[in-house]
Parts: C-alpha cells; sequence; structure tokens
C-alpha cells in the first residue's frame, strides 16, 4: 500500500529537529531506522503530516562512559551496540540482546533509540534497557528531561514523551562483571519473541507479557528476599497481562515466562 501524502525534512541538527517538532507536534513523525515507522505508514495506521528524519545526526550516535553510566545516542545503531567493545566490557547484556533484533539490515538501520520510542511490548531492547534500571533523556522546547524506563510506558506504542519532545539519548549502569542473560523464545530465529527474558544482577525485563514493556517485580522482591531460583520464576508472570494470537495462548505465554525466567537466573548465576 501507499502512505498518505506527507512533507519531508531532515534537520541538520538536533535543535532544527526539536524547534520542528516544537512548531508541527502531533501532525509531525520522528524517522530514524524506519522499520517501524514505514510499515505503519504504508498500512496507513500512521499518517503523519511530516516526516523529520533524524536518521543522519552524527550527534545523536555516540557511546561513552560518563561515570558509573554509559552514555548512548538515540541514534545509536543495532550494529553498533553489538559490535561495541566498550559494552562487552561494562555492559554485556545490550550488546547481546542487540544481536537478536531481526536479521542483518534491521540491525544496520535500527536504532537504540527509535525501539525505546516506539514502545512495542513485543521489541527486545526495551526489556533490556528496564532490566538494566536505564533512563532515557527526552529534549523539548521546554528543555531535557531524564525518565526512568520504568515510568516511561503508558500503553502499547505510547510513553509519557511529549508530541513535540524528542528521544536523545539513553543511560544504563556499568554492569562490569555481574550476571546476566537474555532467553527469547521464537518460531523461526527472525522473528518477534512469542516471550523473551532479560535479567541482569537481580533485575528482569520482559518481553511480549502485557501492553507494554514490563519488569517481572514479584519475582525480582522474591530474590531480594533470599528466595531460591525456583521459587523466584515462579512469580514471573504475576501482574503481567500476556496477549493471546496465533504465536500463544495467554496461559502458553505465563507458562514461557516463568520457564524462561528460570533458565535466564540460572545461566546470570542467580
Amino acid at each position: 500500500m501507499i502512505p498518505v501524502a506527507f512533507d519531508y525534512v531532515r534537520p541538520e541538527s538536533v535543535d532544527a529537529a526539536v524547534a520542528l517538532l516544537g512548531e508541527r507536534g502531533e501532525d509531525a513523525s520522528v524517522l530514524a531506522g524506519g522499520h517501524s515507522l514505514l510499515p505503519l505508514m504504508k498500512l496507513r495506521f500512521a499518517a503523519p503530516e511530516l516526516l523529520i528524519d533524524i536518521g543522519r545526526l552524527e550527534e545523536l550516535q555516540y557511546l561513552r562512559l560518563d561515570g558509573d553510566e554509559i552514555a548512548i545516542g538515540a541514534g545509536t545503531r543495532h550494529t553498533t551496540l553489538e559490535a561495541s567493545e566498550l559494552l562487552d566490557t561494562e555492559c554485556p547484556l545490550l550488546p547481546a540482546v542487540a544481536r537478536t533484533v531481526g536479521d542483518p539490515q534491521v540491525r544496520h538501520r535500527g536504532t537504540l533509540g527509535g525501539s525505546l520510542a516506539h514502545a512495542d511490548p513485543a521489541s527486545d531492547l526495551p526489556a533490556a534497557v528496564l532490566a538494566l534500571d536505564g533512563t532515557v533523556v527526552l529534549r523539548g522546547p521546554r528543555g531535557a528531561r531524564r525518565v526512568p524506563l520504568t515510568g516511561f510506558y503508558t500503553g502499547v506504542f505510547s510513553s509519557v514523551k511529549e508530541p513535540d519532545e524528542l528521544l536523545v539519548e539513553v543511560r544504563v549502569p556499568r554492569t562490569g562483571a555481574a550476571g546476566w542473560a537474555y532467553e527469547k523464545f521464537t518460531r523461526r530465529a527472525n522473528d518477534w519473541a512469542i516471550v523473551a527474558v532479560a535479567v541482569v544482577d537481580g533485575w528482569v525485563g520482559l518481553v511480549n507479557m502485557g501492553p507494554t514493556p514490563l519488569r517481572a517485580s514479584a519475582t525480582e522482591a522474591a530474590l531480594a528476599g533470599g528466595a531460591s531460583i525456583e521459587e523466584a520464576a515462579a512469580l514471573a508472570d504475576e501482574g503481567t497481562d500476556p496477549p493471546a494470537d496465533s504465536a500463544g495462548s495467554t496461559e502458553y505465554r505465563r507458562h514461557l515466562a516463568r520457564l524462561l525466567t528460570r533458565r535466564a537466573l540460572t545461566t546470570a548465576g542467580r
């Protein structure tokens, strides 16, 4: 299908992109990698009047240490994450999860910021950043603000990001030698996860277990209280609302969440 007609602008800076969002607000959409937005436009589930292309803004493409955290530009591509020696040493969960996203074409175009901002509960990287207890930096006409990812998502494809704000940075802690694991269950290698679980240092992120990316809060609390891996993993689906579709029923996903959480916690050494 062909999208509804739209205007196209490629700003030369983040400030220019933010200014455009301030002017056009809900009439505009931001284009980075395009693998999520363009299919929606072709199906006419999204019909922005203006596309703001930030895909070539080098000021959004960086990885650097900042104290106990790693600052990652929102325009950093999945291939950069998976090839980063800095991340392999300081935050190995993130490149490991990036390597599981789609196929090479998707990973060469897709961006970390785009994946988080799209707010798809079936996406891999939001669960990884949740398990890392990461935050995002939003910039708009009123300035910048930092939002924990645990408070970022509000529903399917929705978040607290305002229409005139741009997600410009992702910040995750340096986890170093802390135990981690990612367990992803799919029908085929490049498919979306039916369920996936990200674990690092006792934090647990869930994929496709509700209308938003989720943390397995009951499991985390049980681990903090000294529960065994088996006891904690048995609570992984508590408080979730998994969908039912052609890939699996609600109960099947609940079973997978408990099983994959146990595997991930065992691998992580928790």
